[in-house]
């Protein structure tokens, strides 16, 4: 089978389609031909890994495709079930092995594209929101990147699943608007305005009760600014560097804040079928109705897989960037 891999760490040059033998479903797991696989800041992270020696990796943390062997006791994957969900890697590939306890039955509206669109960011952003930030009825939240894969989707779940009050962040007036469109109630330019200013504003002077943030050490002091006594302070990304020179610990004390950092491709895979479980138990009948869904920018083929690096390096994408596996 053809499948992305790459010739040593490094920049997305480094990247190579290449022949690999199909993998074999162990007991517990479906054996997946993926028609569609999704790129994520994951991905990068693993291609740039200096740590990682030969043989390397096949790229790919979620999937979409048809089931073809089940080695599960899960009765609902028969051979050619529609599924999509996250793999412990191998997802940039022609077939691939999933566990079935987080195996999810894509719904019939949904294409292959839409679908591979779904398990990372969704899970990603409800295992942020409720499990980690404790997001409650009625409650602000302030989700920066609101363009990217977890953003759409955060902000999607947020209004739909607990009517809360949405600020955003994001670069570009085209961003800004498609947040708002997705139901954000404000939305901010990180590069023209001082977002902790105008969230202060905006919650008469309190403060938001959650925070999900992709950017780290360049937004610490204003998210310091702008959380609320008692607020939750998700981080779930560095993009904005990972080392704060000088930052008093009692200023956390003092708002009483809970600091959380999280990575999900690392857990285990209890705890991802226990997310997967209760994430598709709350939101299956928001994917049924459309009132919530994937928000795909763009496919490439899989062949183009450093091409679909490049492009989110750039952050140029609104939601998910989509590698098509199967012609």
């Amino acid at each position: 089978m053809k499948a992305i891999s790459m010739k040593k760490p490094g920049s997305s040059k480094e990247l190579v389609l290449k022949d690999s033998g199909i993998p074999i479903p162990k007991q517990g797991e479906l054996l997946v031909k993926v028609e569609t696989a999704a790129v994520n800041r994951t991905d990068i992270v693993t291609r740039e890994n200096q740590n990682f020696k030969e043989p390397y990796p096949i790229f790919g943390v979620e999937i979409a495709g048809t089931v073809v062997e089940n080695q599960s006791t899960f009765t609902e994957f028969p051979k050619g079930t529609r599924v999509c969900g996250l793999v412990n890697r191998g997802g940039y590939a022609e077939y691939a092995v999933l566990p079935a306890d987080r195996a999810i039955l894509i719904p019939e509206h949904l294409d292959f594209t839409q679908a591979a669109g779904v398990p990372e960011v969704f899970l990603t952003a409800y295992q942020t929101l409720y499990w980690l930030g404790d997001l409650q009825e009625g409650q602000t939240v302030l989700i920066h990147a609101g363009a990217s894969g977890v953003g759409t989707a955060a902000i999607q779940l947020a209004k739909q699943l607990t009517k809360a009050t949405v600020i955003v962040t994001a670069g570009s007036v085209d961003k800004l608007a498609f947040c708002e469109e997705l139901g954000a109630d404000v939305v901010i330019n990180y590069k023209t305005e001082d977002f902790s200013e105008r969230v202060m504003e905006v919650t008469n002077q309190v403060g938001v009760d959650v925070i999900l943030d992709f950017i780290g050490a360049s937004y610490v002091e204003k998210n310091l600014k702008s959380i609320k006594v008692d607020g939750h302070w998700v981080l779930i990304g560095t993009l904005g560097g990972s080392v704060v020179e000088e930052f008093d610990l009692r200023s956390l004390m003092a708002k009483r804040i809970t600091l959380v950092g999280t990575l999900l491709t690392p857990r285990s895979d209890a705890y991802k079928a226990k997310l997967t479980h209760e994430m598709m138990a709350k939101t299956l009948p928001y994917f049924e109705s459309g009132a919530i869904k994937p928000i795909i920018d763009c496919v490439f083929p899989l062949e183009k897989a450093a091409a679909a690096h490049d492009y989110m390096e750039a952050n140029k994408n609104i939601g998910k960037i989509i590698l098509k596996v199967t012609e």
